[in-house]
């Protein structure tokens, strides 16, 4: 029995998908970047910057130039009032002045963490040191990185509750006004647009997605 040839213009068709079915692949990159040399370039208290050239994973071995804004890490305090008012638990929110925005901030109370501290002290240092607050229960809420193309800072955000307040020890450059807010009003103030912190939209969008019921019921009209 004859074999039946296919057309030329059929077997171009193919190709052509085969080819296209190539190019469109996802292609699955792992590993980390190979460091050729490491350079320092400027170091203050909070953070030093580093001019690094490196070979990328599937970058082909191209040397690469970064500038990195190189910082130990900072916690983000997600404190919750859910005692006075479960179906609508306060969070802690503080007001500062923050220089590079040009203008009051709400946000969650936050710092960094020192060399050698562990996330948990330091959040519970700084928790104390901004608002006087203390909390029994400590977990981690969540991880993430601010701005990874030049910073590594690495933003963790723990939940405190169970709270009680004392006294407060800010440092000499920090003016904070403290405000304990239902849930309800932080969702509307977040979308409203006032509240423009990042870590805070993080920490509490994800909360109150975590949260059901007191979320739904929070969350504005």
């Amino acid at each position: 029995m004859a074999t039946k040839k296919k057309s030329p213009a059929k077997m171009a068709k193919k190709s052509a998908a085969k080819k296209a079915a190539a190019t469109t692949a996802p292609v699955k990159l792992s590993g980390k970047a190979k460091v050729l040399s490491s350079k320092t370039v400027f170091k203050s208290r909070v953070f030093w910057v580093t001019r690094d050239e490196v070979t990328e994973p599937g970058g082909g071995g191209k040397v690469l130039k970064r500038d990195v804004i190189r910082h130990n890490g900072s916690a983000v305090i997600l404190a919750v009032d859910d005692r006075t008012n479960p179906a609508d638990p306060g969070i802690l929110l503080i007001r500062q002045y923050r220089h590079a925005a040009g203008k009051f901030l709400l946000e969650l109370p936050a710092g960094r963490i020192e060399p050698g501290e562990k996330l948990i002290p330091a959040a519970k240092r700084e928790l104390i040191e901004e608002t006087g607050y203390r909390a029994k229960k400590w977990s981690l809420h969540t991880k993430y990185y601010a701005s990874p193309g030049f910073l590594s800072e690495a933003m963790n955000i723990v939940l405190a509750t169970d709270l009680t307040l004392g006294e407060a020890a800010p440092e000499d450059d920090e003016k904070i006004e403290l405000h304990m807010t239902p849930l309800s009003e932080v969702l509307a103030m977040i979308h409203a647009g006032k509240i423009e912190d990042g870590k805070t939209l993080i920490g509490v969008l994800l909360y109150a997605s975590m949260h059901g019921g007191a979320a739904k019921q929070a969350l504005p009209a």
